[in-house]
C-alpha cells in the first residue's frame, strides 16, 4: 500500500540539506554539535539520515539500537530540521551474510558473490524480505509519528540483479503469466530461429554469457521482470513501514540516466519521485552541461508531473568520476538554482560532513577533513541556503509545457540489443537530447514522456528513435495529429512489437498514412562519414540551409508527404531527408537521418512558430537557460546564464519583478535572476 502525497504537501518549504551520517561520529559528539550550528548556519533545515546504518542499528541479529539516531533526530528537530529517515536495505550487515548466504546475490555465470560493497542482495530472498520487514518496522514503529521526521527514503539507489535459483523461480512465474501458454512464448521471441524451442517454461533461464545473451525476447522481459522484481521489493518495505504505523510519504533516489530499471514503473510506488545528479561540469561548454542536466530534472518531474525532489548532488567534487573537477565560483549555486528552476522542491548533497575513511573519504561535502566553516564551498553552501528560503514560496509550483518529447525506457532497451543497424553508436540518448535542446534554446519548458502517457495536453510532440510501438502508442499519435497537433517522428521508429518482433506490412507500423511515406532501407554510416540534408525548392517550411548528417540515414518513399530536405550525396541523393505531411488538422514531420543540432534549432524554430506557442523571452542569448514554474497565483521565470563571462540581456521587468538575483542590463557569469508575475 502507498498513501499518494498531496501535491499540496510540499513540507511548506524548499529543502535544503542532504546525507547525513552521525554513526560515523559518535565517538566524537563534540563534532555532532558543532555539526548542527553549521547546519543553522547554512540554513540547512533537512538531513537525509540512516541509509548505510544496519550495522549500527542491529550490530547483532535481532538486537537493536535506535538511541543514537534518537537523540541525534531530537537534537536537529529542536534546531528546526527536519529529517527524511531511511531505511538502511541499501547495505546488508556482515552478520547477515554470514548466517544467510541467500541473501547475497548471484550474477549472470551463476557465481554467489562474496560479502561485500552495496546493493549485493536478493529482492527474493525470504530471509532478506523478512529481515528488512523487521528492521523497517522498527524503525516506524520507533520513529514513524516523531514531528522531526518528514518523510521516508527507501534504501538507497536500486539497481542490479540477481539470478539465483530463486529469482528463476520467480521468472519462469512472471513469464508463465505474462504469456500463459509455452507456444505463444514461442512466437513472441521468435524461437525458431536457431532452433531455440521451449517444451516448457520450466526450461527458461535468465540470460546469461555462459548460456543465451542473444534471444531479444527473452533479454527485453528479464529487463522488465528485473524492474518488477525492484518494484516489489519497494512494496515490500514501504509495507513493513505502514505496518509500522507511519502513514508519512516515501521516496527512492533515482540515478542519472539509469538504463536498468523501468523508472515510470518505480514512480508508480512512491509518493514523490527524488533522484541524485552529479554532472560533469565544466568538461565542455557549462550549457550543454546544463542541456543534459535539465533533460534528466525533466525526466524526474515528468514521471508523476509533480514537483521532484534532488536528494543528492555534490556540493565540490566527487570521488569516483575519472577526473575530480572542482566546481568553478558561481557554479554549485548555478546548478541548485537550475534544479529548482525545473521542477525541484529541494537542493540536498552528499554529503554533509565528509567520511574519514573507505571509499568516498575524498568526496566533496559541505563541511570537510579540515572541519571548519570558513572554506569557500561552505560559503557557497550558504549562499544556496539563503537563495531557497528566499523563494520559498515557489515549493509545490509547476511548469507547464505545452511541448514534450518521447523518451521510453523499454523501447530504449530493445534498441540497444538489437544487433543493427549501427552496433557501435545509435547515440538514442543523444538524439533525444537535440529535440529537447532545440526547444529549450526558445525557452520552452519541456515534458519527457514514455509511450504510456497521454499526449492529449501538449501542442507539439517529438518523438525521437521509437524503435518499438508499445501501449497503443501508433493509436494516440493518430488521434493527436488528426485533432491538430504537430508531431515529429525520426527515422529508426516504429520497427517492432513490444516483444521485440518485427513488424510486417511496411514501417512506421500503423503510421504510414499519418506520416504520409514507407521507410524502405536504413543506411548505418561509418565513423567520419558525412551526408547532408539540402532544402528542396519550395518547400513549405521555408527551410535555406544545408545541415550535415552523421551515423544514420534512412530511406523513405512518399505517398502524401513533401520533401521539405533532400539528401545531398551517395546513392540516395535527392531522396526525402525531412517531410512533412498534413493529416486531418495536424501536421506530421519526418526526420530521416541523424543531423546536426542546427539543424534542430532551426527546424523546431518553425514548428513552434507554426503552432503559434507564446515565448516567455524573445530573445535569449547563447548559453542562457529560461525556465518557468506556476501557481494559480503567479508565474515565476528563472533566467540563469551558464557562461563563464556576464552576458547583457534584455529582461521583461515591466511586466515581472525581480524576485531574486542581481540584474544590471547584464546576468553575471554562472548568475540566476528569478521573476515573477501575479497572475
Amino acid at each position: 500500500m502507498v498513501i499518494k502525497m498531496e501535491k499540496k504537501e510540499n513540507f511548506g518549504k524548499l529543502l535544503h540539506g542532504g546525507d547525513y551520517n552521525p554513526e560515523q561520529w559518535l565517538d566524537s559528539p563534540e563534532i555532532l554539535e558543532k555539526d548542527i550550528a553549521y547546519f543553522k548556519e547554512a540554513d540547512i533545515n533537512e538531513v537525509s539520515l540512516g541509509i548505510f546504518s544496519w550495522s549500527v542499528l542491529e550490530p547483532v541479529e535481532g538486537e537493536f539500537h535506535f538511541e543514537w539516531m534518537e537523540e541525534i533526530i531530537g537534537k536537529l528537530y529542536e534546531n528546526g530540521i527536519s529529517t527524511i529517515l531511511a531505511t538502511p536495505s541499501g547495505a546488508r550487515p556482515k552478520w547477515m551474510a554470514d548466517k544467510y548466504p541467500e541473501v547475497l546475490r548471484v550474477d549472470e555465470a551463476r557465481r554467489r558473490m562474496l560479502y561485500g560493497t552495496r546493493h549485493n542482495h536478493c529482492y527474493t530472498s525470504p530471509v532478506y524480505r523478512e529481515k528488512t520487514r523487521i528492521m523497517n518496522r522498527e524503525l516506524a514503529k520507533r520513529f514513524g509519528a516523531h514531528p522531526g521526521v518528514i518523510a521516508w527514503h527507501i534504501s538507497n539507489e536500486y539497481g542490479g540483479e540477481c539470478h539465483c535459483p530463486l529469482c528463476q523461480e520467480e521468472f519462469r512465474k512472471w513469464i508463465k503469466e505474462r504469456y500463459q501458454t509455452v507456444e505463444r512464448l514461442n512466437h513472441a521471441w521468435a524461437t525458431t530461429f536457431w532452433s531455440h524451442r521451449y517444451d516448457s517454461f520450466d526450461q527458461i533461464e535468465s540470460p546469461s554469457s555462459i548460456g543465451e545473451p542473444g534471444l531479444h525476447g527473452l533479454n527485453l522481459d528479464w529487463r522488465r521482470f528485473v524492474t518488477d522484481r525492484t518494484m516489489d521489493f519497494i512494496k515490500h518495505e514501504v509495507r513493513a513501514i505502514r505496518d509500522g504505523g507511519s502513514d508519512k510519504p516515501v521516496t527512492i533516489n533515482m540515478m542519472y540516466d539509469f538504463r536498468g530499471l523501468n523508472y515510470h514503473k518505480l514512480a508508480d510506488v512512491v509518493d514523490f519521485v527524488s533522484w541524485d545528479n552529479y554532472p560533469q561540469w565544466h568538461k565542455k561548454e557549462e550549457i550543454l552541461t546544463a542541456r543534459d542536466s535539465g533533460m534528466q530534472h525533466d525526466i524526474m518531474r515528468t514521471l508523476r508531473k509533480e514537483p521532484f525532489f534532488l536528494m543528492e548532488s555534490c556540493p565540490s567534487a566527487t570521488n569516483w568520476q575519472p577526473v575530480s573537477k572542482l566546481k568553478k565560483p558561481g557554479m554549485l549555486h548555478a546548478a541548485s538554482m537550475q534544479a529548482i528552476a525545473h521542477g525541484s522542491d529541494s537542493v540536498l548533497y552528499f554529503q554533509l560532513r565528509q567520511s574519514r575513511g573507505s571509499s568516498e573519504k575524498f568526496h566533496g561535502a559541505v563541511i570537510d577533513h579540515y572541519g571548519g566553516d570558513d572554506t569557500r564551498v561552505f560559503e557557497e553552501v550558504r549562499e544556496v541556503g539563503e537563495s531557497l528560503k528566499n523563494l520559498g514560496e515557489i515549493a509545490g509550483t509547476m511548469p507547464k509545457p505545452q511541448v514534450a518529447v518521447v523518451f521510453d525506457w523499454e523501447s530504449r532497451w530493445a534498441m540497444e540489443d538489437a544487433q543493427g543497424p549501427r552496433n557501435a553508436g545509435l547515440f538514442y540518448k543523444e538524439t533525444a537530447l537535440k529535440s529537447y535542446s532545440a526547444f529549450r534554446n526558445l525557452g520552452l519548458d519541456v515534458d519527457m514522456i514514455d509511450m504510456e502517457q497521454s499526449l492529449e495536453d501538449y501542442r507539439i510532440v517529438a518523438a525521437p528513435m521509437v524503435y518499438m510501438f508499445r501501449a497503443g502508442f501508433e493509436e494516440k499519435v493518430r488521434k493527436f495529429v488528426s485533432g491538430g497537433g504537430k508531431f515529429v517522428l525520426t527515422y529508426w521508429s516504429g520497427i517492432v512489437d513490444e516483444t521485440d518482433l518485427c513488424f510486417l506490412g511496411g514501417t512506421p507500423h500503423g503510421l504510414m498514412d499519418v506520416m504520409g511515406l514507407r521507410s524502405t532501407e536504413i543506411d548505418g554510416l561509418y565513423e567520419g562519414e558525412v551526408n547532408s540534408g539540402v532544402p528542396s525548392d519550395g518547400n513549405t517550411l521555408n527551410m535555406a540551409r544545408t545541415y550535415a548528417c552523421r551515423h544514420l540515414c534512412d530511406l523513405v518513399r512518399l505517398s502524401t508527404a513533401e520533401a521539405v530536405l533532400v539528401y545531398g550525396s551517395d546513392f540516395y541523393k535527392g531522396m526525402p531527408a525531412l517531410t512533412k505531411n498534413n493529416f486531418g488538422q495536424g501536421q506530421a514531420y519526418y526526420i530521416c537521418a541523424d543531423f546536426e543540432q542546427d539543424f534542430y534549432d532551426d527546424f523546431y524554430k518553425k514548428i513552434v512558430e507554426e503552432a503559434k506557442i507564446p515565448l516567455p523571452i524573445e530573445k535569449i542569448p547563447a548559453g542562457v537557460e529560461v525556465t518557468t514554474r506556476a501557481s494559480k497565483e503567479a508565474e515565476y521565470v528563472f533566467i540563469q546564464n551558464f557562461n563563464r563571462e556576464p552576458v547583457s540581456m534584455e529582461l521583461p521587468v515591466g511586466e515581472y519583478q525581480i524576485l531574486s538575483g542581481d540584474y544590471d542590463g547584464k546576468i553575471k557569469r554562472f548568475g540566476t535572476v528569478v521573476l515573477k508575475k501575479q497572475l
